[in-house]
């Protein structure tokens, strides 16, 4: 608990000693409120603006994690095909890198030419930019079995689907969560770019992308700053409810989840 509570107020002094530069920055520079506004003022717009705020944060929320559970399920289900067949992976793996190396800006207008505005259209772009990492991932976990665990299930006779679940399956979720930790921050990126794009099938209505599109065409650069801090509590709350799930499930037996105490 001492521990947690120093790492606690070493982040709220990093945090504050930011806030103060800032607003140095402001006096020393004379910067106009349009361009950079006060701590304050992005504070009070967070007040005065908080209901459309929180709506915004959960439409992206929603679209963004329907992404990602879409990308974990269909990711698991094509790692689990390229596990079983080695001149399968050798054909199908390197297509895969597409879905990294193609710009999700570029991609975006197509979804929203073919699958029209709304989230709909959000929640695929957001699985299409989360599902490379956990391919990637689960594949490389799957495959990296001791192979004297894979002989010692061949010992007692066990077949293919029973080392694939029993042995290879439970071997790559640490690996797995480690996709889901990458994809857990560019799901929120996927949706928010989705959303410059896509935007809202009701006018007037949308999630963080959409307003921040709204807040920049209005130069409300107070309203700009809170909803981009609303951004990042979306991703930061991502990335720590992985971790949890991460540590639920694996602190009981694999070394990476472990707690200093138990070492």
């Amino acid at each position: 608990m001492r521990q947690r509570a120093i790492t606690l107020a070493n982040a709220l002094g990093v945090f504050a000693a930011l806030l103060l530069v800032w607003q140095l920055v402001l006096r020393i520079f004379r910067v106009p409120p349009y361009m950079l506004p006060s701590p304050w003022a992005v504070t009070k717009t967070v007040g005065a603006r908080f209901p459309s705020l929180v709506s915004s944060f959960l439409i992206t929320a929603e679209e963004a994690a329907g992404g990602l559970v879409v990308s974990i399920v269909v990711g698991v289900a094509v790692a689990l095909v390229f596990a079983q067949s080695r001149w399968v992976r050798r054909m199908l793996y390197p297509w895969t890198l597409l879905l990294q190396t193609v710009p999700i800006v570029a991609v975006a207008p197509l979804i929203l030419m073919w699958f029209g505005a709304g989230a709909p259209s959000v929640t695929l772009i957001a699985f299409i930019i989360s599902l490379a990492p956990i391919i990637a991932n689960t594949t490389q976990g799957l495959i990296s079995v001791d192979e004297n665990l894979v002989h010692l299930f061949l010992m007692h006779n066990a077949s293919r689907s029973q080392i694939l679940f029993k042995l290879r399956l439970p071997n790559s979720v640490p690996s797995l969560f480690v996709g889901i930790r990458i994809a857990s921050g560019i799901a929120v990126i996927g949706a928010i770019t989705g959303e410059l794009y896509a935007g809202s099938s009701r006018v007037g209505e949308g999630g963080l992308g959409y307003s921040i599109l709204y807040a920049s065409s209005q130069l409300q650069t107070d309203y700009l700053f809170a909803l981009v801090a609303a951004a990042t509590v979306l991703g930061f709350g991502f990335l720590f409810l992985v971790m949890f799930l991460e540590w639920y499930f694996l602190h009981n037996w694999h070394e990476s989840a472990r707690t200093p105490e138990a070492e």
